[in-house]
C-alpha cells in the first residue's frame, strides 16, 4: 500500500520538509492563497468541499500541502496534472482509477484515508458543488436479463482460483457471523449458514429455492445439515460449474440442484426461499418483479429470506465500484428493500443489521489478498492487484462509517402461524 521507492523519498522528509505549505480549515485564502500554484489551490478547493480532511498531499511539481488540523492520517501523491484535473471534474470514479494506475500513491493507513473520503462524500459543500455532477456523469446501466448476466460474468467469472486465494474454504463471497470477534473466517461463515437456516425454521423435507447461489456453499449447507432438498439458481457460468462439482463430491446431488439461469425465471413451489447477497445486483426497477416471483413460488405457510449490503438513506453506489468492480450494483435501503414485500402482503418477522460483521469479513478478506498479492499479480498484474486492494479496503471503511449497511430481513405470508414464538432458536447450538 506504499509509494515505490522515488515518490515514497519525497513523501519521507514529512512537514519539516521545505515547501510544505499548511492550509488549515479556512482553505487557502489571502497570503496563502499566493504561496500555492494554481494546482494547489484547486485541489485544496476540492479538500474543502469535503470538509477539509487532515491530509499531507504532493503534487508532481514538488509542492507539498497540509490541510485540515491535527496530525494528517495519510500522505497523498498525484503524479501529473492530468490526475488532478480528473479528481476535479469526477472524483469518484476518477480517484479509483489513478490508484489504480499508480498516478496516485497513499502513503498509511489506506482504510483511515478512505474513511476520510467516504466521510467527506456525505459533506454538505460536497452535495452542494459536486453531487448534481457526479450522479450525471456516473449514471447507473438497467439490470436486464442481457445486462445481468453480461454484469455477473464481469466479476464472479474472473477465475475460482483468484477467490480461493482469500475468501474461506467453503468459497462465501457475503458477510460472515461472528458469534465472537475473534472466531475464524472459516468458523464464522459457518454460523453465518446456520444463522440463515435458524431464522428459516429449516426442517427435514422442505423445499428451498436459493437466488443468486454463488459457489454453492449455502445450498449444499442446507441440503447436508438440514435435509432440505434445493433448488439454486446463478448466472456465473464458472460458479455453478464448481458447485455442481461440490456437490458430486459430497454425494449430495440429488438433494441439491444448480441451475444456470435468471432467478426470474423460477417457477414451481417451496417451502423457503433464500436470498444472499443477490438483492444489490437486482436494480430498483426490478424490485416489484423479484417480489412478483417470490409470490409465485412460495407456498402459504413458505418463508422467505434476504440479505443484502444497503443503506440508510437511498444514494446510488459509488462510481468506481460501480463501473471497475461491480456493474449494475445498487444496494438498497431498508425501505426501498421492504417495496418488495409490501405489495404482496407478505409479513416481516424479523430485521437484523450485521454491519460491522461485515466490515470484520472485510478485514480477513483484505489480510489474505494482501498474503496472496504476488500470486494474484501473477494471475492479471499490478492494476489488478492495485484495483482489487482498493476496492477491499474501500469496502472496508464504507462499513466502518456507515455508508453501507447489511440488513438480513426474514418475512411470511400474513396468514402464516407457523413462525417462531421467540427468537431463542437463533442462538441454540
Amino acid at each position: 500500500m506504499k509509494p515505490d521507492d522515488a515518490k515514497l523519498a519525497e513523501l519521507e522528509p514529512g512537514l519539516e520538509g521545505a515547501g510544505i505549505v499548511q492550509a488549515g480549515n479556512a482553505g487557502a485564502s489571502g497570503t496563502l492563497a499566493e504561496r500555492l500554484s494554481p494546482e494547489s489551490r484547486l485541489f485544496v478547493g476540492l479538500l474543502d468541499s469535503f470538509g477539509t480532511p487532515p491530509l499531507h498531499f504532493r503534487l508532481w511539481n514538488g509542492e507539498s500541502v497540509v490541510t485540515g488540523t491535527g496530525n494528517p492520517v495519510a500522505a497523498m501523491y498525484i503524479a501529473n496534472r492530468s490526475t488532478l484535473l480528473k479528481l476535479l471534474v469526477n472524483p469518484e470514479l476518477h480517484f479509483g482509477d489513478a490508484y489504480s494506475d499508480g498516478s496516485i500513491e497513499i502513503d498509511g493507513d489506506l482504510v483511515q484515508f478512505l474513511e476520510l473520503i467516504y466521510r467527506g462524500l456525505q459533506h454538505p459543500s460536497f452535495f452542494r458543488r459536486l453531487r448534481r455532477l457526479s450522479r450525471w456523469l456516473n449514471r447507473r446501466q438497467p439490470n436486464t436479463l442481457a445486462a445481468s448476466r453480461e454484469n455477473i460474468h464481469h466479476h464472479y467469472d474472473i477465475g475460482n482460483d483468484f477467490y480461493k486465494l482469500w475468501l474461506d474454504r467453503e468459497m462465501v463471497y457475503t458477510c460472515a457471523y461472528f458469534p465472537a470477534p475473534d472466531a475464524t473466517l472459516e468458523d464464522a461463515q459457518v454460523a453465518k449458514m446456520d444463522h440463515v437456516c435458524r431464522k428459516l425454521g429449516l426442517r427435514p423435507g422442505e423445499t428451498a429455492i436459493e437466488a443468486g447461489c454463488g459457489w454453492g456453499a449455502l445450498a449444499l449447507h442446507m441440503a447436508a445439515r438440514y435435509g432440505v432438498k434445493v433448488t439454486a439458481f446463478n448466472i456465473s457460468r464458472e460458479q455453478i460449474a464448481y458447485a455442481r462439482e461440490r456437490a458430486r463430491a459430497l454425494g449430495i446431488q440429488g438433494r441439491v440442484e444448480f441451475i444456470e439461469d435468471d432467478y426470474r425465471n423460477a417457477s414451481g413451489q417451496y417451502d423457503a426461499f433464500v436470498s444472499v447477497g443477490m438483492l444489490e445486483h437486482v436494480g430498483r426497477e426490478n424490485y416489484a418483479e423479484l417480489g412478483h416471483v417470490i409470490d409465485r413460488i412460495l407456498k402459504r405457510e413458505g418463508r422467505g429470506f434476504i440479505h443484502s449490503i444497503g443503506r440508510i438513506r437511498p444514494v446510488e453506489m459509488n462510481a468506481w465500484i460501480e463501473k471497475r468492480i461491480f456493474p449494475g450494483a445498487c444496494p438498497p435501503t431498508l425501505g426501498e428493500l421492504l417495496t418488495i414485500l409490501e405489495p404482496m402482503e407478505f409479513s416481516v418477522l424479523d430485521v437484523e443489521n450485521l454491519r460491522r460483521h461485515y466490515s470484520l469479513t472485510l478485514q480477513h478478506w483484505l489480510r489474505r489478498f494482501e498474503d496472496s498479492k504476488d500470486a494474484v499479480r501473477a494471475m492479471f498484474d499490478e492494476r489488478f492487484v492495485r484495483t482489487w486492494r482498493l476496492y477491499l479496503a474501500g469496502s472496508i471503511a464504507a462499513f466502518n462509517t456507515g455508508d453501507l449497511q447489511l440488513f438480513q430481513v426474514l418475512f411470511a405470508r400474513r396468514t402464516s402461524n407457523k413462525v417462531s414464538w421467540t427468537r431463542e432458536h437463533l442462538y441454540q447450538r
